[in-house]
């Protein structure tokens, strides 16, 4: 997928930048570039890139707010924050603004490499599924990526859809948090399984018609949680 597939890098430290850049065309992808947050957000609304590797820290603001903008756009794509702080509550905050994995520098340009191509299967994966999905009254289109529930478009990242999805392809059956760090995040050692959690809230909000009582989206105490039929 990769000489098909484009990056897009924001980034201010030019070092950082051309470093990525170089490397990332090694490996046969289109690479495009952005020093600021403006930059950033003109070039992924226009180019639509297949991913995006966004610092946190830049110029004319945080990271976290792009993120959090493009999303709110319907950009569904997946974005990896670079940065060099390590704190829990700035991952936390990250991924809940619609971030789908999170790099702290230094860090290895293996393992980054690898993330990007597991989020890359990850998406083709998505796009696969070609027929619409329906949980109660809302419809999922994971081709399109589009919510829809009484026939309103319900806003929904990336992130969010790949659980979604992973818990259809998994209908009826239990699942651990664990399990959903390992193979949605792809990295359970790094992200706390409240961070599970706190997406299937979010989740429940968007397809439950009752979210404090759940009908679709179960807890399975001890155990995970479970979609089931209607």
């Amino acid at each position: 997928m990769s000489g098909t597939s484009t990056i897009l890098i924001v980034e201010d430290d030019p070092a950082m930048r051309m470093g990525l850049q170089d490397n990332l065309e090694i490996e046969g992808y289109r690479v495009i570039s952005a020093l600021t947050l403006h930059e950033g957000r003109e070039a992924a609304l226009k180019k639509n890139p297949d991913l995006i590797l966004l610092d946190l820290m830049l110029p004319d603001g945080n990271g976290i707010e792009l993120c959090r903008e493009l999303r709110a756009h319907g950009f569904p794509q997946s974005i990896i924050m670079l940065t060099a702080k390590g704190e829990e509550m700035d991952k936390v905050l990250g991924l809940e603004m619609g971030a789908d994995d999170y790099m702290v520098k230094p860090f290895s340009l293996r393992e980054l490499l690898a993330r990007i191509h597991a989020h890359l299967r990850r998406s083709r994966a998505l796009e696969g599924l070609q027929s619409p999905v329906r949980v109660g009254t809302a419809e999922i289109d994971f081709k399109r990526h589009l919510l829809t529930r009484d026939g309103e478009v319900l806003e929904i990242s990336a992130k969010e859809l790949e659980l979604l999805r992973f818990l259809v392809a998994h209908r009826g059956r239990v699942v651990s948090r664990d399990i959903l760090l390992a193979e949605v995040w792809g990295h359970p050692h790094d992200i706390v399984t409240r961070t599970v959690d706190n997406f299937i809230v979010r989740l429940r909000k968007k397809i439950e018609p009752d979210p404090t009582h759940p009908r679709y989206l179960l807890t399975i105490h001890g155990s995970g949680y479970k979609l089931v039929e209607d």
